[in-house]
């Protein structure tokens, strides 16, 4: 039996066609490894809260420390440049009066002390015009035991001077050792006065005025 040479041809070219053919070509899609322990922050933990109260309360702290004394220096100064302004106008203000009361006003031509003028007892230094008429002192002793923080006219300051207060003695210190002459009993109470003025600051800060009135 004769086989067609065609047909075989045939039949081995669509055995061979079949094997050769390829299949579908699959698209290669990477898995995506799922991401383990994933949170999501919406706050602060109980732990972070009270470690950041911590830090603000040493941060103020600090600052409280460095800032306030800085703060309290400055007021002090400020104070003190005030209160060295009262004392110099009272004490320039007491320098200007007459040496005593039984001196003479104008001039210096008599002198207590000289002659037949006596010059005030260390008891009796004051004002004898009365504490309240200031306007009217007119020689150094009325200023003695004043505590009115007040302008020569007798017109009050306090206000612009609120917290301060003022203290000011004035005695006989004829050998100016710094002493009084009713406490040493040195010297004598014709030849000079010691004027003393104490401006307390309202921080409490003192600040000390001193000059002597000589005899003339």
């Amino acid at each position: 039996m004769q086989i067609s040479t065609r047909f075989l041809k045939q039949e081995f070219k669509q055995e061979f066609k079949q094997k050769l053919k390829l299949e579908p070509k699959q698209e290669f899609k990477p898995k995506r490894k799922p991401i383990l322990n994933q949170k999501r922050h919406s706050g602060f933990t109980l732990i972070e809260l009270v470690i950041g109260i911590i830090v603000l309360a040493l941060s103020f702290s600090i600052i409280s420390t460095i800032i306030l004394p800085a703060a309290r220096q400055s007021a002090e100064q400020i104070h003190q440049i005030r209160a060295a302004e009262l004392g110099q106008a009272m004490l320039n203000e007491i320098l200007a009066k007459a040496f005593d009361e039984n001196s003479d006003m104008a001039g210096g031509e008599v002198r207590c002390g000289e002659l037949s003028t006596s010059c005030t007892p260390e008891v009796d230094l004051g004002a004898e015009e009365g504490v309240g008429n200031r306007d009217q002192f007119d020689d150094v002793d009325d200023y003695h035991d004043l505590t009115a923080i007040e302008n020569q006219l007798g017109t009050s300051m306090a206000e612009v001077y609120r917290g301060f207060s003022v203290s000011v003695t004035v005695c006989n210190d004829g050998d100016y050792d710094g002493v009084c002459y009713a406490d040493d009993g040195n010297g004598d109470n014709k030849t000079a006065k010691l004027i003393t003025i104490t401006v307390t600051t309202a921080q409490d800060y003192e600040i000390t005025f001193a000059s002597y009135k000589a005899n003339f």
